[in-house]
């Protein structure tokens, strides 16, 4: 037989398995193990201003004033600083073709072997018009002042082939009866250097003179029947300004700064002519103008045209070696054919027409790095 339990230890029991549960109750939970808090990851610096690249070009003296004033408002502008050489459209194409330069200027067009050469090199170069001007043909005459002496291009042919000696020769004075002539040799000027205001010269005399056309030529250089060089527009300015009796060719700009007397030329229209903005403007008027933009301008048929004036042009590769550069090169130059032509007349030289200026923006945005557009409108 099994005891019987007592009725008092019942609740006891109780009350001890009520203890024990109070007790496991009241003892603390162990603390969770800390969240790990996640390395922060390092903020990209933010990127800097990139400084201005610098430009360096070299050729034509014909826009060299223009220049100047373009590339110290574009300094203010932009901290960009482009230095420019004014050694000749000779020493431009020169040093472009060679890469030594960012780019090239010329008031002449390349010819197919310097354009070949320059392919093979580093591809097509391009011919942008930034300006266009007139070349003054300038004298050093005791007593004959501006647009008083008048030349025909027979007679201007004639002088420089040396055909034409003296100032009194009977075919300048049926020119000039109003005028006193002296008995004074012919101090003929020249550049002694590549020269696109050469080119532009004696492309003119080349399409008014057979015998200049076959004896001597167009280009940059030539093989000049006689007298005296000098070294630039403001080289041959200079020596019609010390040597009396002299006759040179300069653009307009240098004719004006050095205070030269230029003469009236007789245009294709038979309409004598002084050199001049407007004058310069009408001889682009008409013609039309390719794509590449390598058209001559001289013995313009417009009555109006004054007979030697041209283009010049900046020489850029297509294809870019330098994205920077590239870049600074092409926001230049548009730059240059929009805001900078306000720059233009004031300096003398002929702003560009609007077809022209469409004709640059679309060589512009052809330029291009590793095959991609530097410039989107």
């Amino acid at each position: 037989m099994y005891k019987s339990i007592p009725k008092w230890s019942i609740p006891l029991a109780v009350m001890l398995l009520l203890a024990l549960v109070l007790t496991a109750c009241s003892t603390p939970a162990p603390a969770p193990a800390p969240t790990p808090t996640p390395t922060p990851k390092p903020t990209p610096p933010v990127p800097t201003p990139s400084q201005p690249v610098n430009l360096n070009g070299a050729g034509a003296t014909f826009p060299a004033p223009l220049y100047t004033k373009w590339f110290d408002e574009y300094f203010k502008l932009t901290g960009a600083k482009i230095n420019y050489q004014a050694i000749g459209s000779g020493g431009g194409i020169t040093q472009i073709t060679e890469g030594t330069v960012d780019f090239g200027a010329s008031d002449g067009i390349m010819t197919a072997e310097q354009l070949a050469k320059s392919e093979a090199a580093r591809g097509p170069i391009l011919h942008i018009p930034m300006t266009s001007g007139a070349v003054a043909v300038v004298y050093n005459l005791a007593g004959v002042s501006t647009g008083q002496l008048k030349l025909t291009s027979d007679v201007l042919a004639d002088i420089y082939l040396k055909k034409i000696a003296k100032w009194n020769d009977p075919r300048i004075a049926a020119l000039n009866p109003d005028v006193k002539l002296p008995d004074t040799a012919i101090g003929v000027v020249h550049r002694s250097d590549g020269s696109g205001t050469t080119y532009i010269f004696t492309n003119y005399l080349s399409k008014v003179s057979d015998e200049w056309k076959t004896k001597v030529g167009n280009a940059t250089s030539v093989n000049w029947p006689g007298d005296i060089g000098g070294q630039g527009n403001a080289g041959v300015a200079g020596q019609v300004q010390q040597i009396p009796g002299a006759i040179g060719y300069v653009e307009l700009a240098y004719a004006v700064q050095n205070k030269l007397p230029w003469a009236q030329l007789k245009n294709a229209a038979g309409k004598f002519i002084e050199p001049s903005l407007a004058a310069t403007t009408k001889a682009a008027e008409g013609v039309t103008l390719p794509d590449d933009m390598k058209v001559m301008i001289t013995n313009s048929s417009n009555p109006d045209a004054y007979p030697i004036s041209g283009f010049t042009w900046i020489l850029a590769y297509v294809n870019q070696t330098d994205k920077a550069k590239g870049e600074t090169l092409v926001k230049m130059l548009w730059w240059a054919v929009h805001d900078g032509q306000k720059y233009v007349t004031p300096l003398d030289y002929a702003p560009l027409s609007s077809a022209a200026v469409t004709k640059a923006e679309n060589e512009i945005l052809s330029i291009k790095y590793q095959g991609q557009p530097l410039l989107s409108r």
